[in-house]
């Protein structure tokens, strides 16, 4: 079977899965919809495959449209919520310990894979890690794509439980916004910017170069067009697509016991974020939907899409996440090599 068989394969079951969840009214179904279907389908043995740019154009959708909301208001209002950012920063160095402790002491996992897989960073970054360090790469990436599976498809719908609704703070470029001409620059500038980002090795480049090029832009009042909705949903499937063909047939067969753990761990976490939440939304002036997806352990794609959607913060959930990457990119490494030391005249 050609490859290109198995991206049309691919493909189809990501849109029927997008068009059933629609049908259903599920929250994000474009996103959801896709990720469920092609995840079923791809660990039941089907031969479909990702398109392996979907995943970018998909991030690229997301940080192009989340830069059109960085008015100077915004990034006002993101400034005056440093400090809160700052504890969520720390947050996701605790919820790394405990998910450290859970994996070493029940999965008897090696202190190294246990550290970099609790890490509450990007799955490439963490796996690129974990091979520096001589952590166990396999386990590290399948820990992060349940870590991530799981917050995309438990937040939603707990939201909706919840009633969980809001208002987009601050206004962005409006969709119906749409120059033809400026959505072409548009494009043109912001892939620029995530070719950049990609080329220079920076995380989460097809999100982060594409928010940085149309937020500079924003922020001067440079306003080349909107972002048709058409547009938000085909990147929100393309995100659900690329997550879904990560689960293949032998997924939870390769090791049980520590998925498990993982799993248990994931849960634990998300509870503790609810928590933690709760306590800045009763000293900071935040949504408290919003805090929720801000110190979420889930990605910076999937929990700014999920508010921008849900209407629900996405700039400040934007700048928790980044935030959060930033320092758990920069810092995972060196407290490893510490705690590694600590451990060893224990």
């Amino acid at each position: 079977m050609s490859i290109w068989i198995r991206i049309a394969i691919g493909f189809s079951v990501a849109l029927l899965g997008a068009w059933v969840a629609t049908w259903l009214a599920m929250p994000l179904p474009w996103m959801l919809g896709a990720l469920i279907l092609t995840a079923a389908t791809k660990m039941a043995g089907s031969p479909g495959m990702c398109l392996p740019v979907a995943r970018n154009a998909g991030q690229w959708v997301i940080g192009a449209s989340l830069g059109l909301f960085f008015t100077p208001s915004m990034v006002r209002l993101i400034g005056g919520n440093a400090p809160f950012i700052a504890l969520g920063m720390l947050f996701a160095l605790v919820l790394c310990c405990l998910g450290t402790l859970a994996l070493t002491r029940f999965a008897g996992t090696d202190l190294r894979t246990a550290w970099f897989a609790s890490a509450v960073g990007g799955a490439s970054e963490m796996t690129s890690l974990a091979e520096h360090y001589g952590a166990r790469p396999d386990l590290v990436a399948s820990a992060h794509g349940l870590r991530v599976l799981m917050i995309v498809l438990i937040i939603p719908f707990v939201f909706e439980a919840l009633q969980f609704q809001g208002t987009q703070s601050g206004a962005a470029v409006r969709a119906d916004f749409l120059d033809v001409p400026g959505l072409a620059l548009l494009i043109l500038l912001s892939s620029a910017g995530g070719g950049l980002f990609q080329v220079l090795r920076l995380p989460n480049p097809w999100v982060l170069g594409p928010l940085l090029v149309v937020g500079v832009l924003t922020y001067n009042d440079v306003l080349l067009s909107g972002l048709p909705v058409e547009v938000s949903n085909l990147g929100q499937l393309c995100i659900g697509w690329a997550l879904g063909d990560k689960f293949g047939p032998d997924f939870f067969r390769r090791a049980p016991r520590y998925l498990g753990v993982v799993a248990v761990s994931n849960l634990l976490n998300l509870s503790l974020a609810f928590g933690f939440a709760y306590v800045l939304f009763r000293i900071s002036d935040i949504p408290y939907p919003t805090l929720i997806l801000g110190v979420s352990p889930g990605g910076i794609a999937e929990m700014a899409i999920t508010a921008k959607v849900l209407q629900l913060g996405a700039p400040l959930v934007t700048a928790f996440q980044v935030a959060r990457m930033i320092f758990v990119l920069v810092l995972t490494g060196p407290l490893y090599k510490a705690l590694d030391r600590l451990k060893r005249f224990a």
